[in-house]
């Protein structure tokens, strides 16, 4: 699913290449902090997503912890932070995602963290998931973020509503819907407008149904978006109707102005799940235990719910503004389906690329 980058980035520092590279840092589980309210000081670098590092974010991280230096780059998917990472690009904490994190996994560019460091862990949603483990069941990351994907429809061209990934396909909506340009999701929800139940585990066959079944209905597709602001400006512009995406892209549209709600499909809303995570070749490990703690607490996640995403420490929903509350429950990523990516990732890869090259 697209993590986009709608939250601007302010002064976002280059971190220096060097030649390390992957495989030369540690496996072991980082050691945690003796005293996690410990003062930290020296340089924190930060790979993230845009939208999980804006300065609303962490400004009130900056003024509790002024000896440290925090320097932040964003990215636009976990394989290219891994490839960046691999070259010798510099963090000591890096954002990870369960349906995109195998890149960074199969090059050693994380280690486990100890949840006994992160004192909030056993309350926030989905800390007690296998996908945020390793096969040892050591901590890979934190969870900090979610957002369930569902469909967006605008009320005004189609006041009828929809209930269905099948309605992206529905021939009345033709040349106006978007579809998210990611071969997970794509796939995924094409799978389950036909009937797959666990859209994440298909089968070569199902994928290739998919793919086919996405062929034949090429036409229906006004554009593959390839970010949340494309996915916004498509509404805008009164190209599209009708699409798949997150609460967080539809509140966006909310806020422009646009008539537009988000539906939970009768098939099941999808969730991404992203988290902090330590990299293998941190520098700073005190300071990444710091900064991950304060994505926990309840005072940051009342400002990642009033971002759109949901808040996954329960404890925040208090906090969070009245408009945003029911989008930020953590509950509702109970009847979600949480992405992972699949055994067989490269085949739903193969078949998107067809897709495309239609």
């Amino acid at each position: 699913m697209i993590r986009g980058t709608l939250a601007a980035t302010a002064a976002v520092a280059l971190f220096v290449l060097t030649g390390c590279g992957a495989g030369g840092g540690s496996s072991e589980v980082a050691p945690p902090p003796d005293d996690p309210e410990a003062p930290v000081s020296g340089t924190l670098r930060v790979f993230a997503y845009g939208d999980t590092v804006p300065d609303e974010m962490l400004d009130p991280f900056r003024e509790a912890n002024p000896d440290l230096e925090l320097k932040v780059a964003t990215f636009d998917s976990n394989k290219s932070a891994a490839a960046k990472l691999a070259g010798g690009f510099e963090a000591d904490v890096v954002e990870v995602c369960t349906d995109e994190m195998a890149p960074l996994l199969a090059r050693g560019l994380i280690r486990p963290l100890d949840p006994r460091g992160v004192k909030e862990f056993d309350k926030l949603a989905f800390s007690d998931k296998a996908e945020v483990r390793n096969d040892a069941g050591e901590v890979l990351f934190v969870p900090a973020s979610a957002g369930p994907h569902g469909l967006i429809v605008d009320t005004e061209a189609i006041p009828e509503g929809v209930d269905s990934y099948a309605d992206l396909f529905d021939p009345a909506h033709a040349g106006n819907v978007a579809l998210e340009a990611t071969p997970l999701t794509a796939i995924a929800i094409t799978a389950m407008a036909l009937g797959a139940e666990d859209p994440t585990a298909l089968t070569d066959e199902e994928i290739e149904a998919a793919k086919q079944h996405l062929l034949e209905n090429r036409d229906n597709f006004r554009a593959f978006a390839e970010s949340d602001s494309s996915m916004v400006n498509l509404f805008k512009s009164g190209e599209v109707v009708l699409a798949d995406g997150g609460r967080g892209t539809t509140q966006a549209m909310v806020d422009d102005g646009l008539p537009v709600e988000w539906v939970a499909p009768e098939e099941g809303a999808l969730s991404w799940v992203c988290g902090l995570a330590i990299t293998s070749n941190a520098q700073n490990i005190p300071a990444a235990y710091k900064l991950i703690n304060y994505y926990a607490s309840p005072e940051a996640q009342a400002l990642s719910g009033d971002m759109g995403f949901v808040a996954m420490n329960p404890e925040a929903l208090p906090l969070v503004s009245k408009a945003y509350r029911e989008s930020a429950d953590p509950r509702n990523l109970e009847s979600a389906i949480a992405t992972t990516e699949p055994p067989n990732a490269e085949v739903y890869e193969r078949a998107w690329q067809e897709v495309l090259a239609q």
